[in-house]
């Protein structure tokens, strides 16, 4: 769609619904679990009622030191939620009714849903400004109280079904107290905590559901695209702290989820997995929800690549593990996307191509129709492709090690052309091994999960030097 058609399209909608309103949540905590129910409207002629069930579980703390504790999670929770409605027609207005907001938290919205919507404005050419894409009234700007509880030292550690939070769950899952998270279980993480022995008792589980409506007023033509999912992932897992007593919260975003996907600019497809957000939302909740709380990346100090080389060493989750999301709806890898292709080239420097197509079905670097999104991944063309792939430097560096480790008589396709590029020519004299070694020091660990990671690390480059 043009710019002018996009932008009319845009400026339509905001004039035929000035407002969107947060009316209510409700909150039922009963012997089958906690039910949430949110009531949003778009200018008194939608009305949404997205929801969240947490089946209990033996993680419950009793009732008593629950119920009191809820309401000012469950409405952060909330505000997040409801972007993925409001951006259905971006009325100018937000208006706020069942709980109060300081004007820094305000503030801290705003800048949450302009950033996290930045992929949104960008492919569908809408020109909002941080000053002009939203209002927000509030009936009150009186403080809500911060949560006073006592948590253990148990770890939350989320988990998706990819490598990632699958490196997170093997190096932290022994720890006491430890206790997997899945949203909305499929087989990948159903299967992936199983690996590492975890029951169907031993987890905390979200079931989401959004309301059919949104889906209903996307094929009738309002705004769609992609939402700040991380964030509301972020603040459900402060939910489920609180449920459960534990103090930690160990998410699986690496340093390289901090790159623009537009370089040049603050668009990036994985800002909610980026440090900046992460080092806003600690504040955030620290400030308004709870000091207890220590929500942080476990993965942030590591790439994709020292991520990838750690998992090659885990073949327990090799068969189990998918991170496609043209693919999730049947639990496989595609084969034919920027995050297969992408996931596939940093595991080639450390598994062989026959492990690697038992895993993708396929030889993907041996597959002319992905030659765009090798384009992409690597810098050759001017946009990385909006998933959750790491940074071009990364991606080239490993596909410089794979074509080292190779033959180059017997190169796959992707691989023959991409030695006549710019961008081999450019990283093929980088020390592989010592990219491998180097850790971010940007990041929120303490010193005891810093070290678990940085042993993981070292103890996979020393087992390379060794064969």
């Amino acid at each position: 769609m043009a710019r002018s058609s996009s932008e009319d399209k845009y400026n339509r909608l905001r004039r035929q619904f000035p407002y969107f309103v947060f009316e209510k949540q409700e909150i039922a905590l009963n012997p089958e679990g906690l039910d949430i129910r949110f009531t949003f409207n778009l200018a008194g002629q939608f009305y949404f009622h997205p929801t969240l069930f947490i089946p209990r579980k033996s993680f419950f703390l009793p009732d008593g030191a629950i119920a009191g504790h809820l309401d000012n999670i469950v409405f952060n929770i909330g505000m997040i939620e409801l972007i993925s409605y409001w951006k259905a027609a971006c009325a100018p207005k937000l208006i706020i009714r069942p709980f109060s907001l300081h004007p820094d938290q305000v503030t801290w919205w705003k800048k949450l849903y302009f950033n996290g919507l930045g992929e949104f404005f960008y492919l569908n050419s809408i020109p909002a400004t941080k000053d002009n894409f939203m209002q927000v009234e509030v009936a009150s700007d009186a403080v809500a109280p911060k949560e006073k509880f006592y948590p253990d030292a148990g770890v939350i550690i989320p988990v998706g079904g990819g490598k990632d939070s699958a490196v997170t769950l093997e190096l932290l899952g022994k720890l006491p107290g430890s206790i997997p998270l899945i949203m909305n279980p499929r087989a990948a993480s159903i299967e992936t905590i199983a690996a590492m022995g975890f029951s169907g008792e031993e987890f905390i589980e979200i079931r989401r559901t959004l309301d059919p409506l949104l889906l209903q007023l996307n094929d009738e033509g309002f705004l769609n695209g992609h939402t700040p999912f991380s964030a509301l992932l972020a603040f459900i897992t402060v939910l489920s702290a609180i449920l459960s007593g534990h103090r930690h919260i160990a998410l699986s975003n690496e340093s390289s989820a901090s790159e623009p996907t537009i370089g040049g600019t603050t668009i990036n497809h994985q800002y909610s997995k980026s440090l900046g957000f992460e080092s806003g939302f600690r504040t955030y909740v620290h400030r308004w929800i709870s000091e207890e709380i220590n929500y942080f990346s476990f993965l942030r100090p590591l790439s994709e690549l020292q991520i990838a080389s750690i998992f090659s060493d885990l073949p327990r989750y090799h068969a189990v593990f998918k991170s496609c999301n043209a693919g999730s709806k049947t639990d496989s890898w595609c084969g034919q996307c920027a995050k297969c292709l992408f996931t596939w080239i940093m595991l080639s420097p450390f598994l062989p191509d026959k492990n690697l197509a038992a895993i993708f079905g396929k030889d993907l670097l041996d597959d002319p129709s992905l030659q765009l999104f090798l384009d992409q991944v690597t810098g050759i063309a001017e946009e990385k492709p909006f998933d959750c792939v790491g940074t071009i430097r990364e991606v080239n560096l490993a596909l410089c090690e794979a074509i080292r480790q190779r033959d180059a008589s017997g190169l796959p396709f992707l691989l023959r052309y991409y030695i006549h590029t710019d961008a081999y020519r450019q990283y093929a004299g980088v020390e592989f091994e010592k990219a491998l070694l180097h850790v971010e020091t940007e990041h929120h660990l303490q010193p005891g999960f810093q070290q678990v990671l940085v042993n993981a690390l070292q103890n996979r480059v020393l087992k390379n030097d060794r064969s």
